[in-house]
This record gives structure tokens, C-alpha cells and sequence, in this order.
């Protein structure tokens, strides 16, 4: 795998830039900018300072103007900053000027993502899926000023040797490992194709989200036994499948992926067969983190990825999670404007979105403290039964003679 970018042996220091357009006010471009340096830290990258500029549209040449470009790095000199991240995916041609204009690594958005997902890989399957989709990257972007396959002579995950740097070599050497992971890849899939269809006839249910609303917690509780859970984007990666008996019914839970704003198309792509998971899943549990400020914003990209991944029709239940630690913001009731949705108490947003999501049903729960879980638990099993009656309706008899009951 390919190494996340370090910079003088010490830990990245940067710098944040976002541009407010047509299509995104001051407001937005604040909360991408708080969700980027959150991003940031979990690659231990710690922010400097935000930049942002207001254009209609990004500059074909160097996303920003040449003026604010000149300001940055007038700035970056000045304070010793290593690198600076960009909020979008820059093009190629931009990249290079960049790092021409700069004279320092740029990253964009997906390429610190990528970072992220090296880091957090820990299975053979997903280290290899997240090399795939670094190459894919990195194929149209190589320069001589900032190539990486100087470290990858010796093999992936070598530093020895002087490398091969012209850059035609270098696009073979990528377009080769690229065929050989896809293969090793293709041959995984059959593998993972296969073990999905010998878990039987149970329903099977998968746990989607965007990334840290409680997802790995959510499972803990519910199959009572460890899932890796951390305050962190991307805490893992692979798949983790569960299974889950209530009163007389077992079914499989897994987890996959967290989902976010602008994930990488190169790692939903390479991500094909853990993504199957929830594809071939009866039900979903789309988990919401209520105490985020967008979670509305959250709701709608996880909304809008399961579209793109080929999983939109599939039947959910929302799972407003975190509700312990929500806290309405103030609101005065003689100001003019209209009620936030920050603002909500929590009743009023059970009221609001119950009444919202025609077709989908909703339960607010706390995964951590356990609110609720008795009554996810009774609605889990409802749906559940539904759907396996629907299945192996000859069953139906001597399985469900009775209405589900808490278990101890």
C-alpha cells in the first residue's frame, strides 16, 4: 500500500482552503471547512488556518484566484505550514500548478480521505481495495515534483532504493499493479459472493451511516458482543457481521463503511464487495447521529450514496442515534426569523420527522447510554419476522407462536 504522505519526519502541519460559490453560501463552506479539519486530525494533521474566497465558480487553473493563492503561500512561508488541503477534488491541471505556484504538497479532499482509509486498513481484503484506489488516483496526477513510487521499488510498503522517476515509466508500473489488484480483487469478490450465500436463509439486516454517528456501538448492543467503536472518521473498515437472535428469530447484522460528503468515487468503486453487503440486504438501518448540527445534511448524502451504490429501494428503518447528547441551541422566541432546526427540542423533532418520512420508519434511541433499545429491539424483530414469513411463509406456524418479549 501506498504510505500516507509525510513531510520532514514530523507531523503535517496545514492549512484549510474552501471556496464559497453560487451553489454554497459563507454558512456551508464553515461546516465543510469543521468537517475537514476534523478529517485532518484523523490523519494527524493538525489545521493552521482556513482560507476561503468568494467566486462564482472554482478557477480552472488554480481552483482559487491568483491573488488569494499568492496570500497563501505569503502565509505559508511565514509559518512554517507543510501542506496545504483543499475542500474539493482539484483536477490534475490544477494540482500541478498548485504545486508549482506553492512549492508544497497539495492535497484535495478525496486524497486525505484516501490517507485516512490507509491508515484504518487492517485486513489483507481492505489494505488491498484501499491501494486500488490510490493508484486510480494518483495515475492522472503524476508530476516529478511530487511522485510517490520512488518509495515503492522494493515492493508495496518499502521505502529502499532510488526509484524510477520518469513519469511514462511510472504510469506502466501503476497500470500494472492496478490490473494485478483488480484481479486479486475480482477473485475476493467470488470468495466474499460466495460466503454471503452460505449463510442460509436468514434475513439479513446491514447497519449504513455516515461515518462516527455510532454505527460500531449500535452493533455492540445489539449482537452483546466488542465491534471496534472510536471517535474517529473511518474507524473501520471492513465488514463486520453479526449474528443477532431475538426471542425465537436469528438473523445477520452487519456493518459496513461510513459514509461522507464527497467520498471518493475511486473507493466505492474498489469498495464493490464490501458495499455488497448492503445491496444484498433485506433491511437497513440507516443510524442518524442526532446531536450533529447537519445531521439533515448527513441524512441526505448517506441518502444519496446508497442511490449511487444501487441500494435507494431497499426497506429502512431511521435510527435517530445519539440522543443523550443532543442539545438544542437557543432560541428567542420574539426573534423574527424562523426556527433552526438546530433549535428543535427533541420532541418536536420526533413530531417533525415522524411526520416527514412517509414511507420509512423512525425511533430515536442512544446506543451508548441504551435509550430505547428495547424498543428497537421490538421493531427490529416485527420487520424482521415480516420479512422471513414473506420468505418461508410454511415456517410461520411453528415459529412465531408468540409476540416478541425483552430478553434478560
Amino acid at each position: 500500500m501506498i504510505d500516507p504522505i509525510e513531510i520532514k519526519g514530523k507531523a503535517e502541519r496545514a492549512v484549510l482552503i474552501g471556496l464559497i460559490t453560487d451553489d454554497q453560501d459563507a454558512d456551508h463552506v464553515k461546516e465543510y471547512l469543521d468537517e475537514l479539519e476534523f478529517l485532518a486530525t484523523t490523519a494527524d494533521i493538525r489545521t493552521l488556518k482556513r482560507f476561503t474566497q468568494r467566486l462564482h465558480r472554482p478557477d480552472g487553473r488554480t481552483y482559487v484566484g491568483s491573488g488569494k493563492l499568492a496570500e497563501v503561500k505569503e502565509w505559508m512561508t511565514a509559518n512554517d505550514a507543510d501542506c496545504v488541503i483543499f475542500d474539493d477534488e482539484l483536477s490534475p491541471a490544477q494540482q500541478r500548478n498548485i504545486e508549482k505556484e506553492l512549492a508544497k504538497p497539495v492535497l484535495d479532499r478525496p486524497r486525505l480521505i484516501l490517507d485516512i482509509f490507509a491508515r484504518r486498513a487492517r485486513s489483507a481484503h481492505a489494505k488491498k481495495q484501499v491501494e486500488l484506489a490510490q493508484y486510480e488516483y494518483m495515475l492522472p496526477r503524476l508530476t516529478k515534483l511530487w511522485t510517490h513510487l520512488e518509495r515503492q521499488r522494493g515492493g508495496t510498503g518499502t521505502r529502499g532504493g532510488a526509484g524510477e522517476k520518469e513519469i511514462e515509466t511510472d504510469r506502466r508500473l501503476i497500470r500494472d499493479r492496478i490490473s494485478l489488484l483488480k484481479g486479486q480483487l475480482k477473485d475476493i469478490d467470488k470468495q466474499m459472493a460466495t460466503q454471503r450465500g452460505n449463510r442460509g436463509k436468514l434475513v439479513r439486516v446491514a447497519v449504513v451511516g455516515y461515518t462516527n454517528v455510532g454505527k460500531s456501538t449500535l452493533m455492540t448492543v445489539l449482537s452483546k458482543s466488542e465491534v471496534f467503536a472510536e471517535n474517529k472518521l473511518f474507524a473501520t473498515l471492513d465488514t463486520t457481521v453479526r449474528k443477532v437472535v431475538l426471542g425465537n428469530l436469528p438473523f445477520l447484522v452487519s456493518d459496513t463503511v461510513g459514509f461522507i460528503r464527497k467520498l471518493p468515487h475511486q473507493l466505492i468503486e474498489s469498495f464493490k464487495s464490501t458495499l455488497d453487503e448492503t445491496r444484498e440486504a433485506d433491511l437497513l438501518l440507516h443510524v442518524v447521529d442526532i446531536s450533529h448540527h447537519n445531521f439533515e445534511e448527513q441524512y441526505e448524502t448517506v441518502k444519496q450514496t446508497l442511490n449511487e451504490i444501487g441500494a435507494g429501494d431497499k426497506p429502512v428503518i431511521v435510527l435517530f442515534n445519539k440522543i443523550d447528547a443532543y442539545r438544542p441551541a437557543h432560541f428567542d422566541p420574539d426573534d423574527l426569523a424562523p426556527k433552526r432546526v438546530e433549535q428543535y427540542s427533541l420532541e418536536e423533532l420526533k413530531e417533525t420527522w415522524m411526520a416527514r418520512m412517509a414511507g420509512e420508519e423512525c425511533l430515536f434511541i442512544s446506543a451508548l447510554a441504551k435509550g430505547n433499545m428495547d424498543g428497537l429491539r421490538k421493531l427490529l424483530y416485527e420487520r424482521v419476522k415480516a420479512l422471513h414469513i414473506a420468505r418461508y411463509p410454511y415456517e410461520s406456524d411453528l415459529l412465531f407462536k408468540d409476540d416478541y418479549t425483552e430478553q434478560s
